[in-house]
């Protein structure tokens, strides 16, 4: 493509600050912004980014649609929410105009499992009408890729197990919500953990109605049997509250967590599979304590077993330049929802991105 790509940003919260830049930093034009939150409407994108103004300023969500046709952008890049439900209206906007559009909201990354329904409407809409739709972010790496990268230098594997923390309070309030941050231990058991004392068949009929609640790492199974072939059998999930002895501050909520309470949790999900290789993963989203810090492990058992730490991993950098990364794959794919699985392994842009579109 020899002139910029053009991009739209759908959400202007904590981690746009960092897409925004790269995508300018990468040679992306951004044509425009979306925000449902009254305090950032009108604001425009550069003192958003606490940068010299840029003649852009963020629209309400309710006049999306008439920017989208006016500005014709070639990626929309959708950073709001973390269900898939959540993100509906903005995924069906771009299918119906035909835009490309990508996102962070983890459940996107493999929705297939979780809300299928929902999945093939945006599918058959997105083929329709000739554009591409796909979720990434942290996971299409550290959780994905890195992953099958290790089983390809094994022989056997027998399973496959991981674990993966982050601090909440760098992603938002949906985020931190998700996790159940806050909530005394009896909310948490009544809001959260109890939606997973259920039958294999509850919870099947809880998905094909598109109101399962999944963890991250549900869709992460799913998009690592995909990716290794694997076929599904079982698979079920717990969350478990996580707790600090003193009280601690949560400025994305805005309040005193109490000792006791709720900080965050783990999402522990196990899949069985046909070929005998059970995947066990991970994830602890909670407000740290000050002496905690981001953690990503993942072991391949087998012949021969292996395993990969990651210490500190900048996870919100690390997530935002994925997602800027990923642009060209998505623009050159073929129509429809097609998760990043089907587009090849993620690689470093060093030029401009337009220069890696076909």
């Amino acid at each position: 493509m020899e002139r910029k790509i053009r991009a739209v940003q759908y959400g202007v919260g904590k981690m746009s600050v960092y897409t925004m830049r790269y995508l300018l930093e990468k040679g992306v034009e951004i044509v425009g912004a979306i925000d449902v939150n009254p305090a950032v409407i009108g604001k425009d994108i550069g003192e958003i980014m606490g940068k010299e103004n840029l003649g852009i300023s963020v629209i309400s969500a309710e006049n999306a649609r008439q920017l989208l046709l006016d500005t014709k952008p070639d990626i929309c890049v959708v950073m709001t929410r973390s269900l898939f439900g959540e993100i509906e209206d903005a995924f069906m906007l771009c299918a119906e105009l035909g835009i490309n559009a990508i996102t962070t909201c983890e459940e996107a990354f493999y929705p297939q499992n979780s809300n299928p329904n929902l999945f093939k409407k945006i599918d058959e809409l997105a083929k329709q009408n000739n554009c591409t739709i796909t979720g990434t972010g942290y996971q299409d790496i550290y959780w994905g890729q890195l992953i099958t990268s290790i089983a390809g230098s094994t022989q056997r594997i027998t399973k496959i197990k991981g674990s993966s923390s982050y601090n909440v309070e760098e992603y938002g309030i949906a985020l931190a919500e998700a996790h159940g941050a806050g909530l005394s231990l009896d909310e948490f058991d009544k809001k959260v953990a109890s939606a997973d004392r259920i039958s294999p068949e509850e919870r099947q009929d809880i998905i094909n109605r598109g109101e399962f609640m999944p963890s991250y790492m549900w869709n992460v199974n799913g998009w690592l049997c995909d990716k290794l072939g694997l076929t599904p059998i079982s698979q079920t999930q717990k969350c478990v509250p996580q707790t600090y002895k003193d009280d601690i501050f949560s400025s994305t909520l805005n309040m005193t967590i109490k000792a006791g309470d709720a900080t965050g949790m783990s999402a522990v999900v196990t899949t069985e599979t046909q070929e005998g290789i059970t995947i066990e993963s991970e994830c602890i989203g909670k407000v740290y304590a000050p002496d905690e810090f981001d953690k990503n492990v993942w072991t391949v058992e087998g012949e021969p077993t292996t395993t990969i730490t990651v210490e500190k991993p900048n996870t919100v950098e690390l997530t935002c330049a994925t997602i800027v990364n990923r642009i060209p794959d998505v623009i050159n794919s073929e129509a429809g929802y097609v998760t990043v699985d089907k587009m090849g392994d993620l690689e470093y842009k060093i030029r401009p991105l337009n220069e890696y579109v076909k």
